[in-house]
């Protein structure tokens, strides 16, 4: 059933979900926490779902944002989403395979792209969710890490900056893609819900045609966290 959700504590902001199909998970929210967006800058969201990370960005940043989201029910969603909300002339949303962007920009024209892709491989003998909107979410069924790369290859400005959201289980074949494709790794974030135990998700700023340096920041631990409101930055003006 379609709701209408407060968009967790940011004040005023709301967000339209169907939980028999898809609903937004708490790494949305730590992604769009974890960018920092200068003035100028244009913005890529792949895999926008319905559409948190951008309406997050908005709360925080005037900059132009594009969403691609490949299903069409939770792009209708992330539609509702943006209406509700009054971002229409800030965030513009495309229903289609961002493999297919090329078709309606040039390349290199981002100066930044964040990305919450799906998790999972896919092969044959995968068990993936029967719903089918939540097994694309979760699952590489039309878009896998490689072809992540290359997208975000194509349409990142150099020197442009990748903000990804991940696996830590992942890490060895997206560090393997960041070299194949140039997108050098320049921050590390692992996030973990306790202080005992592994890091559940990781966090990477990657930069376009970059040197080599990396800088694995500071654990943050999300147990009992009251808001996850500037989390990973300072204060904003």
């Amino acid at each position: 059933m379609k709701v209408i959700n407060d968009l967790y504590d940011y004040k005023n902001y709301k967000i339209v979900q169907d939980d028999a199909v898809f609903k937004f998970s708490l790494d949305s929210i730590l992604l769009a926490e974890f960018v920092k967006l200068k003035e100028k800058d244009k913005v890529l969201d792949i895999c926008t779902g319905n559409a948190v990370v951008p309406l997050i960005l908005s709360y925080y940043f005037p900059n132009e944002i594009i969403g691609f989201e490949i299903q069409k029910y939770i792009y209708e969603l992330a539609l509702e989403s943006v209406k509700i909300n009054q971002k229409e002339n800030q965030i513009k949303l495309i229903c289609d395979d961002v493999k297919n962007a090329k078709n309606y920009f040039p390349g290199n024209i981002f100066d930044v792209i964040v990305a919450n892709p799906p998790y999972f491989k896919y092969q044959n003998n995968s068990l993936i969710n029967e719903n089918q909107n939540k097994a694309i979410a979760r699952h590489e069924l039309f878009l896998d890490l490689e072809s992540l790369f290359q997208i975000v290859k194509q349409m990142l400005k150099e020197h442009g900056i990748l903000y990804l959201v991940h696996l830590p289980e992942r890490l060895e074949e997206i560090f393997y893609y960041c070299e194949k494709y140039k997108i050098i790794v320049k921050e590390v974030q692992f996030v973990y819900t306790k202080e005992t135990g592994c890091a559940t998700i990781v966090l990477l700023k990657c930069i376009k045609g970059a040197s080599n340096s990396l800088k694995v920041l500071a654990p943050l631990y999300i147990e009992n966290r009251a808001t996850y409101q500037k989390c990973f930055r300072g204060c904003y003006k």
